[in-house]
Formats: structure tokens, C-alpha cells, sequence
């Protein structure tokens, strides 16, 4: 454990409170999403269809938005004032769905401020690099340690979302969360750093995606789009059937996700330590052999102690699949990581965007109960892909 007590004592306040941010903003950001169904389908009256089209419309906004701002951000202004405006527009969204329940409504201004508002994170992790590199500070550990604090925020999250939503109402979910991202705005204002960037001239098209051409890659980005279609039908779905089909306590639902959360952050650190030893593909299929074992026994068992056991396969599947699907792209694509990384969030986004058409429409003509067979069944297509891509 060398490493960590040196990156501890070379720790300065400014890191802790890039991680102090990180872990705000995270945890903001865990009690929204996993009771965002509840509030549609409760409050809202929305039904299932219009359900998942609200996820569709708020992914295909968030990808165009967030695109929008990250290449103003690389190319002029203070990257720490752009957090500062979308960590404000964060507020805004809380305090507009506390308030607000004509569904219209929040499928264009929420979905808009919500967009603004999911760009601060990745613009966040943004300023941390550029800092660490120009203090000439350890650039890994310090991602890793911030990244383990948006897992942390998912552990405590979700439980604490259907805790107040279920006890205190969705008005004071919302503004609880409203109340943390101010204070994240507060130390964004006054904590964080302005760091002159250095920008250089780019010659190549930033949507130059030749590696797309490569067969293999084309696999994976598919295979990857099917993995993240699954997980995004089961976040949005698993809530609503827990309480309705299953007839447990809404507050299960929080539980399996932050249980699953917390089992996430070992994985992803062993992964890391034998991917060397086992290959990306081996560990890849065995991450995606875990998810369709997790979907299965979902079809299988209902009782909450399954459930909860369940949630170690769920783990497995993304704990691997996060941590090691973009760097298989970047190996598929040498000399072109922006392009690799860009077609790792793509199959990302387009998972989302794909779950939210599938759950809305297998849950409104056929029930809950089939959407978990149409995941295990897209699990399985993943799967058969995944051992299809060459290892590198």
C-alpha cells in the first residue's frame, strides 16, 4: 500500500476539495436518478410508454448538449465558470421538478436544464486533469481516488432517495438535492482552481471515426451498446417493478442499487490488478457471462434475499464492463484514443437512448415481467458478440 500513503501525505486542499465536489455532486446526482420512474409514473401519472420516452429525449438532449459544451470548453473560456453555469442550471432542474408535474413541461425545460446540468461532471474531471498535469502531480491516482468517490455516492444514494421521496415527499427529495448542489457550487467558487489551458491547433475532425471501419470494433461498439441497453432498462424498470409486481417496499429498490454500487468499487479494482494476467476479452466475457446470469435470476427469483445475492452479479457485470470497455477500444484503435474513447461513450449514450424505446414499450403492452426477458435476451446477444472480438 506504498502508493497510497505517498499519494496521501502528497494531497493538498485542493484536491480534497476536487474530491469533496466530486462526492457532492454524485451524491445530487444519485438521489435524482433512481427515482425518476417512481416520480414520472406517481406523480407525473405518466404511463410506462411515456416513461421511457422521457429517458430517450433527455439522452439524444444530453448527447447533443454535452458535445456543444465540451468542444467551447476545450477551445476558450474558464472551464471552472462553465461548471459554475451548469452546476447553477443543476439547481434550476431540482427546483423545477420539486415544483413542476405537468409532464410537458419537464420533457423539454427539465430535459434541457438536466442536460446543462450532466455536463458538469465530466467538465469537472476535466479541470482535475489540467490541474494535476500543470502542478505535476500523480494524474492516475488521482482520477482513480476521484472516480471512487461518484461510486461511494452511489452507494449512500439510492437508499437515501427512496428514503425521502417515500417518507418526506418527491418536492423534498428534489430540493435536498437542490440544497447539495449549491454547496458544490459554493466550493466550486471559491475552492477549485482557473487553469490556463494551452490549446493546439487540431487538424483532424474531432467525429473522424475511421476505426469504426475495423470489424472487430464494430462488434464491440454493438456488443458495448447492448450491455448498456440492458443495465439502463433495469434502472429504469427495476424500481417500478419491485413495488408493483413483486409487491415489495419501494425502499428495496434503493437498496439493491447501492448494494450493487458498493460490490462495484472492489471489482473494478481487482479487474484492473488481472486483466494483465486473463486478457481484456476473457474478462469481458466473464463480465458479460455475470449479466446474463444477474438478468436470468431476476426472471427466477423474487425473494429479497435473491435479489440482494443477485446484485453480486450486477457488480461483476459493471464493474468490469466500465472499467475496461474503453480501454478495449483504445487497443482496437491505436494512435487514435480520442476516436476509441468517443466510440465507447457513443455506445454508451445510444444504450440509453435504445432502453428507453424498449422498457416503455415492452412495459406498456406486455408488462414489467417481459422486460426482464427482453434484457436477458440482449444480454446473451452481447455476450456471443464479445467473444467475437479479437483480444489485444
Amino acid at each position: 500500500m506504498f502508493w497510497l500513503s505517498t499519494f496521501i501525505r502528497r494531497l493538498n486542499p485542493v484536491y480534497v476539495s476536487f474530491m469533496v465536489v466530486a462526492f457532492m455532486m454524485g451524491i445530487a446526482g444519485a438521489l435524482q436518478a433512481p427515482t425518476l420512474s417512481l416520480f414520472l409514473t406517481r406523480e407525473v401519472e405518466a404511463q410506462p410508454l411515456w416513461v421511457g420516452l422521457f429517458y430517450t429525449v433527455n439522452a439524444i438532449v444530453g448527447i447533443l448538449v454535452s458535445l456543444l459544451l465540451a468542444k467551447r470548453s476545450d477551445t476558450r473560456g474558464d472551464r471552472r465558470k462553465l461548471i459554475m453555469f451548469c452546476c447553477t442550471m443543476a439547481v434550476a432542474n431540482c427546483v423545477l421538478f420539486a415544483f413542476n408535474r405537468h409532464y410537458l413541461t419537464l420533457i423539454t425545460l427539465g430535459v434541457m436544464f438536466a442536460a446543462l446540468a450532466n455536463t458538469a461532471m465530466p467538465q469537472l474531471f476535466a479541470l482535475a486533469r489540467e490541474y494535476a498535469d500543470h502542478s505535476a502531480r500523480e494524474v492516475v491516482m488521482f482520477s482513480s481516488v476521484m472516480r471512487a468517490q461518484l461510486s461511494l455516492a452511489w452507494v449512500i444514494g439510492p437508499p437515501l432517495s427512496f428514503m425521502l421521496a417515500l417518507n418526506y415527499g418527491f418536492t423534498t427529495m428534489f430540493l435536498c438535492a437542490a440544497g447539495i448542489f449549491i454547496i458544490s457550487l459554493l466550493l466550486i467558487t471559491f475552492a477549485l482552481p482557473s487553469v490556463v489551458r494551452h490549446v493546439v491547433p487540431v487538424d483532424v475532425a474531432i467525429t473522424e471515426v475511421s476505426g469504426f471501419k475495423n470489424r472487430h470494433v464494430r462488434m464491440l461498439f454493438i456488443a458495448s451498446m447492448l450491455m448498456w441497453t440492458c443495465n439502463t432498462m433495469y434502472i429504469i424498470d427495476m424500481p417500478l417493478w419491485v413495488s408493483q409486481d413483486l409487491g415489495l417496499s419501494d425502499e428495496w429498490a434503493g437498496w439493491l442499487m447501492g448494494t450493487a454500487a458498493a460490490l462495484e468499487i472492489p471489482i473494478m479494482i481487482a479487474a484492473g490488478h488481472y486483466v494483465k494476467r486473463f486478457g481484456k476479452r476473457a474478462m469481458m466475457r466473464m463480465a458479460t457471462a455475470a449479466g446474463v446470469l444477474f438478468y436470468l435470476g431476476l426472471i427466477l427469483f423474487h425473494s429479497p434475499v435473491a435479489l440482494l445475492i443477485l446484485q453480486l452479479f450486477n457488480a461483476i457485470f459493471i464493474g468490469i464492463v466500465a472499467g475496461l470497455g474503453m480501454l478495449w477500444f483504445q487497443d482496437l484503435m491505436p494512435g487514435k484514443a480520442g476516436s476509441a474513447t468517443t466510440l465507447f461513450t457513443n455506445s454508451i449514450s445510444t444504450g440509453i437512448i435504445l432502453a428507453g424505446l424498449l422498457q416503455g414499450a415492452l412495459a406498456q403492452n406486455f408488462g414489467h415481467a417481459s422486460v426482464y426477458w427482453g434484457i436477458a435476451a440482449l444480454s446473451i446477444v452481447a455476450l456471443y458478440l464479445i467473444g467475437r472480438v479479437k483480444d489485444i
